[in-house]
């Protein structure tokens, strides 16, 4: 889970909404133009764990995305291996080594208020995972990508037990959509 630490503009976009994935993927393309030239690997950071409903937000896109093919572009953080709090700063370093100059795009799930459940966030700037959960993990991202997926308040770490798949799978099709409409347009 994360909590956003950024002052830039940060974009919301409702996942039940019909244009929902279009409107982000034209706004995400305009980020990734943005900090991007022609060379420019991308990756895509997919934070979170497969066994919470709440947090496999990240490890559902990444599995979506992994499918893709494009020549410049990396996944990290699938449901096959996921990205969590235990090896959150080694992919980091492995990602800071292996892909130096590469735009890191990272996405997780966010806990927010009731009448933004559902939402997509897009921001530039990196995103802190574990915030919403009180947890302490390096911050991480160039742009930044969340799904809002449950409320937040007392006890949240039983509101990522309780999170309704439904919700986390919406989120993540109208995600992945958004994105691979991206991709196409660079």
């Amino acid at each position: 889970m994360n909590c956003l630490e950024n002052k830039k503009k940060i974009y919301y976009f409702n996942s039940l909404e019909n244009l929902s994935a279009y409107h982000f993927s034209k706004t995400l393309t305009e980020l990734l133009l943005k900090y991007m030239n022609r060379n420019t690997k991308i990756v895509f950071l997919c934070i979170g764990s497969d066994r919470a409903t709440g947090d496999c937000l990240g490890p559902i896109i990444g599995y979506k995305l992994s499918k893709m093919n494009y020549h410049n572009c990396k996944v990290y953080g699938t449901l096959e291996s996921p990205v969590h709090a235990n090896n959150l700063a080694q992919t980091i370093a492995t990602i800071q080594d292996e892909h130096k100059d590469s735009l890191i795009v990272a996405i997780d799930a966010s806990l927010g208020t009731s009448n933004h459940v559902g939402y997509i966030t897009l921001g530039e700037g990196s995103l802190k995972p574990g915030a919403g959960v009180k947890k302490t993990l390096p911050e991480v991202g160039d742009i930044h990508i969340t799904g809002i997926v449950n409320l937040s308040g007392i006890l949240d770490n039983m509101l990522l037990q309780t999170t309704r798949l439904n919700v986390v799978m919406k989120l993540a099709d109208c995600i992945s959509l958004g994105i691979k409409f991206s991709m196409l347009g660079l």
